[in-house]
């Protein structure tokens, strides 16, 4: 069972963005878990998403999968998909599988709730 902290952001033009800050251990054992509660938080409350990793220090491949996904999942209703504040150990991850330039990845939860739209156009394929 992974603990997720959920918190909700309003951003000066009224745009809600949901925070996620799971703790622990992102793998083949928690990964659905975390999917399961994006795709919940991106269909009913809202398409901008912020992952805190700050308490993640594992994360293997199911856990980057299960966060491709919930990009997929904001780029699908318009929204955008940030994380920020990465563990140092699960930086080498997304380092060693390029990843880090697939995700829009931000040193602080502040920088990544910082105006969600200029950001996100035309940095995907």
């Amino acid at each position: 069972m992974i603990q997720i902290e959920q918190k909700t952001h309003k951003n000066s033009d009224d745009t809600t963005v949901i925070v996620l800050s799971p703790t622990g251990r992102l793998d083949i054992t928690t990964a659905w878990q975390f999917r399961l509660k994006l795709q919940e938080c991106i269909s009913k409350l809202s398409p901008h998403v912020v992952v805190n990793l700050g308490q993640v220090n594992f994360i293997d491949s199911s856990g980057l999968t299960s966060l491709v996904a919930g990009m997929r999942d904001a780029d699908k209703v318009q929204g955008s998909f940030r994380i920020c504040n990465v563990h140092p150990e699960a930086k080498l991850v997304f380092e060693v599988t390029m990843m880090d330039s697939v995700f829009e990845i931000f040193e602080t939860e502040d920088e990544a709730l910082v105006k969600k739209d200029d950001a996100h156009e035309g940095n995907r394929a």
